[in-house]
């Protein structure tokens, strides 16, 4: 006879996937030692595993830390998406650590970036400012990830569509090694920059 273990009938370790549990569970924080005196700052660029091949901690990882280390706040930019935010977001709060929600845009994508560790292309470092920045945001990833017809492929069109789209909503930042402004500094100059 075939013998079938529900999953949910028992008690296992199988992590927050769908076959162990219908709910993940309540976010519960480490025993921590924070940092005192620490100098006021707030990491604004940060990646968390689900930006496959560029972040390696998961989103509660992140926020631990950053209370740890005493940073003012974090924000999570993971690669074309909101992959984290939810579990970061509810660790954070749990921590007391503010949140800052953005997203790494490529630009310029000449075909899926599945599996490469430096595709090609242009970033845009976008941070939500709001929540109607966080929610036109999203429409714009959605979009994009739609437009491009497979996975790991999204299509933004031009800069200054994207720009239109998020004017007034989001901080740009220009820190970013694939960006414009570095792209631009590196070809063409300062003034181009």
């Amino acid at each position: 006879y075939l013998h079938v273990v529900d999953p949910l009938a028992v008690d296992a370790d199988g992590g927050d996937g769908p076959a162990w549990s219908r709910k993940r569970q309540q976010y519960r924080p480490p025993a921590m030692t924070r940092t005192e005196g620490a100098v006021p700052y707030a990491e604004l660029h940060a990646h968390t595993n689900f930006s496959f091949l560029d972040g390696a901690s998961h989103p509660e990882e992140l926020a631990e830390e950053a209370a740890r280390l005493g940073l003012t706040a974090l924000a999570v930019t993971d690669h074309d998406g909101f992959y984290g935010v939810v579990r970061f977001a509810e660790a954070a709060r749990t921590l007391g650590l503010p949140t800052i929600f953005g997203a790494e845009l490529s630009l310029g994508l000449p075909g899926p970036q599945n599996g490469e560790p430096d595709p090609l292309g242009r970033h845009l470092l976008v941070l939500a400012h709001g929540h109607e920045g966080y929610a036109r945001l999203a429409s714009t990833i959605s979009r994009a990830q739609l437009r491009g017809g497979e996975k790991g492929r999204p299509v933004y069109g031009e800069l200054e569509e994207v720009a239109e789209e998020l004017r007034d909503h989001v901080l740009v930042l220009t820190g970013c090694r694939k960006g414009h402004v570095p792209a631009a500094l590196l070809t063409e100059g300062v003034e181009a920059a």
